[in-house]
């Protein structure tokens, strides 16, 4: 493989999961949650414009570090060989340089709000940088994940209400999307256990071994619980709004307990959904 190479177009949407665009809606719906409480449905365009933006490029930058971070394990997990850092399309060094730009647009973004969401942003990247190392020395990166994914609803909210000290809904919020991490992705961990297991990378599917799907559903109804606590602290709309997601919660929660971990992937792709239905109770707010 050349020191220095770029790839195509193709290799790039590739490397940033273009193609899988799961993992931008379970970004996004977290950060949506925060901007849509604090602004009671109607957010400011300057921040839609912000977190929507920050949404995609912090999500593109944490998969290019991701696949940096495991090009020694890559080539070595039938389902990441093709990948383009380990397939070598695309250098070491290329993708490090993108993922640095991504930060600095990110960045360019966050410049836009006030000094208390630049400061919450440092925390961000240091949460983005290094969840791809987590796996070597804890069994629960998916923890890790779920403080990346829901610090977005903490800096959401301090960019429409300008402090976090008046309210528990965005530390409600930011709890809740790190036992959501927690389900969907330990769920999506147990295709890859096997080959995790052979190459020594840790993961929650391997440490919850046979109890992982009661596991998987315990944490999945303590988020519907979490996120009903905070429903209470709004009106109807948003109660309503819970209420459809926690059904659709129980329902993906019922299918995988007859269907067992062969399920677990169907499960991570579907768990968005109830991120989107429970942002309808929000959006409902400014009706």
């Amino acid at each position: 493989m050349s020191l220095f190479s770029v790839g195509t177009v193709k290799d790039w949407l590739q490397l940033m999961r273009v193609d899988k665009p799961v993992g931008y809606w379970l970004l996004l719906w977290p950060t949506l949650w925060g901007l849509l409480a604090a602004s009671s449905g109607q957010p400011s365009g300057l921040n839609i414009l912000v977190f929507v933006g920050g949404v995609v490029l912090m999500r593109s930058a944490g998969c290019i570090i991701n696949d940096y971070a495991d090009r020694d394990f890559d080539p070595h997990v039938e389902r990441t060989q093709q990948r383009p850092i380990a397939a070598g399309r695309i250098s070491p060094r290329a993708a490090l340089i993108g993922f640095f730009s991504m930060l600095l647009l990110a960045l360019a973004l966050v410049f836009q709000c006030s000094w208390l969401v630049i400061e919450l942003s440092v925390v961000a990247v240091i949460l983005a940088a290094f969840y791809p190392f987590m796996k070597r020395y804890t069994y629960f990166p998916q923890a890790w994940l779920g403080m990346a994914f829901g610090w977005g609803a903490v800096m959401a909210w301090a960019a429409e209400m300008g402090s976090l000290m008046d309210s528990p809904v965005p530390w409600l919020l930011f709890v809740a999307n790190i036992c959501w991490s927690l389900s969907y992705d330990t769920a999506y961990a147990l295709g890859d256990r096997a080959d995790d297991v052979s190459i020594g990378v840790k993961s929650t599917a391997i440490w919850f071994g046979d109890k992982a799907v009661l596991a998987i559903i315990g944490l999945a109804l303590c988020v519907i619980g979490l996120l009903g606590g905070v429903a209470l602290f709004f009106t109807t709309a948003v109660q309503l709004g819970w209420l459809l997601a926690a059904c659709y919660q129980s329902y993906l929660c019922l299918v995988l307990w007859k269907r067992g971990e062969s399920w677990g992937f169907d499960f991570f792709l579907k768990s968005h959904r109830v991120g989107l239905l429970y942002c309808l109770g929000f959006i409902a707010l400014s009706v």
